[in-house]
């Protein structure tokens, strides 16, 4: 068994091993992130002053980033779903891609929180028996357990999962744990949705809609970079992925778009034809507010890329043009991107409680943070699936009896 184990993991030595494409890429990640990790470091020794979040502003670009990649992780429930539950073969050749990817995004989303602690080296205060995490009235703890819960089932499927398939024997005593893993999905982005409903000073979010949003915007953005990122895997792998698994998340993204977008229109009469005080942080968005209209190009554009990504989606000769197709995915992604991360924290802190008007805009130490995780989270995608991919296609299995054979001969 322990034999069994040790070859199981001799796959992570092809981390090691690749041609000069492989190197090539790895370093730009590591300048990347070495990038980031100067910009951390001044951000550390100087404190938030060399970032734009301010008072009137508290959450910025970190949290922008973290509340659209919660969605990317839970995202990976449409695969789950279809492949383990319903056996859809197509998709359950490719599913270890998307269970990558929401390890990823976990991880990552737990680095863009860290970020925007000012006080990283006091998160043991919210570690149970030693710190005071003020469970359960606390909802930052719950955004804890829930991530690191997620991230914890991912990773036990995943590894479990590809065990199996070395060994060659069935995982259905995973299945419990795959089960749990689609409610628990739900929940890492419902509860990302109640930290910011549970704000009352902030009427922007006070929406009994914005959890449903959340979800709808999750579930096309997310499969959106899949798509793009099965693609690649395709091209530089000797993977092989069935156009009807591409086919079905299309299709799947059509109706989840759909769904984000008449959820918007929602939020978007209910303030206009009410005109209330509280339409201001909408009135900022789209058409500026007492001058300030830096937010509303990059509204307008969202808008735009999604309504457009929509038509592609819906119409099955479009988005079975593979160009249309990638398109459309870029497009989803840009949108959600601005929708999710400017279009719903800067709104929200506008205007502060006191009326003003605070502008913000990422300093360079954000954008090189930001981008240093960014880098991080490719990096630990790309390592994760080259050590997967010997074990999945059976090229560690075939090592490991060939080495068996050498040692009786």
């Amino acid at each position: 068994m322990l034999g069994k184990i040790r070859n199981f993991f001799i796959a992570m030595k092809n981390i090691f091993h690749g041609g000069p494409l492989y190197y090539g890429w790895i370093g730009f990640l590591l300048v990347i992130m070495l990038i980031g990790l100067l910009a951390y470091s001044f951000q550390l020794k100087h404190g938030f002053i060399v970032t734009s979040i301010r008072d009137e502003v508290s959450w910025g670009f970190y949290i922008a980033n973290f509340t659209f990649l919660v969605g990317v992780a839970a995202a990976a429930v449409l695969l789950v779903v279809p492949a383990y539950i319903y056996h859809f073969a197509p998709v359950k050749e490719i599913v270890f891609l998307g269970e990558i990817m929401a390890i990823t995004a976990i991880c990552m989303c737990i680095m863009f929180v860290t970020a925007d602690l000012g006080h990283p080296e006091r998160l043991w205060h919210m570690a149970p028996f030693v710190g005071r995490p003020n469970f359960p009235s606390s909802l930052l703890v719950w955004d804890v357990l829930v991530l690191n819960g997620y991230l914890f089932i991912n990773l036990t499927i995943f590894l479990f999962v590809l065990y199996k398939i070395y060994e060659g024997k069935s995982y259905s005593a995973i299945m419990p744990l795959i089960i749990l893993s689609i409610p628990w999905a739900v929940s890492i982005h419902t509860v990302t949705a109640f930290l910011y409903n549970g704000l009352p000073a902030r009427p922007f979010w006070n929406a009994g809609i914005l959890a449903p949003r959340f979800l709808a915007s999750a579930f096309c953005s997310g499969p959106a970079m899949m798509i793009l990122v099965f693609q690649l895997v395709a091209k530089f792998t000797k993977i092989n992925i069935d156009v009807k698994a591409i086919q079905k998340v299309a299709e799947l993204i059509a109706y989840t778009m759909a769904l984000n977008l008449f959820l918007l229109g929602c939020e978007v009469f209910k303030e206009f034809y009410s005109n209330s005080v509280h339409l201001a942080p909408l009135q900022y968005m789209y058409f500026g507010l007492h001058g300030h209209n830096s937010l509303a190009p990059l509204m307008w554009t969202a808008l735009i890329f999604n309504v457009t990504a929509l038509v592609i989606f819906l119409i099955p000769a479009l988005r079975n043009h593979i160009t249309l197709l990638n398109i459309g995915c870029f497009l989803i992604i840009i949108g959600v991107y601005i929708e999710k991360g400017f279009g719903l924290v800067i709104p929200g802190f506008t205007p502060s409680t006191l009326g003003e008007i605070y502008v913000y805009w990422p300093t360079k130490i954000e954008l090189g943070v930001t981008i240093g995780i960014w880098a991080t989270g490719a990096l630990i995608y790309t390592l994760l699936l080259k050590f997967t991919l010997p074990v999945y296609t059976g090229e560690t299995h075939l090592q490991a009896q060939a080495k068996r054979k050498e040692a009786d001969a």
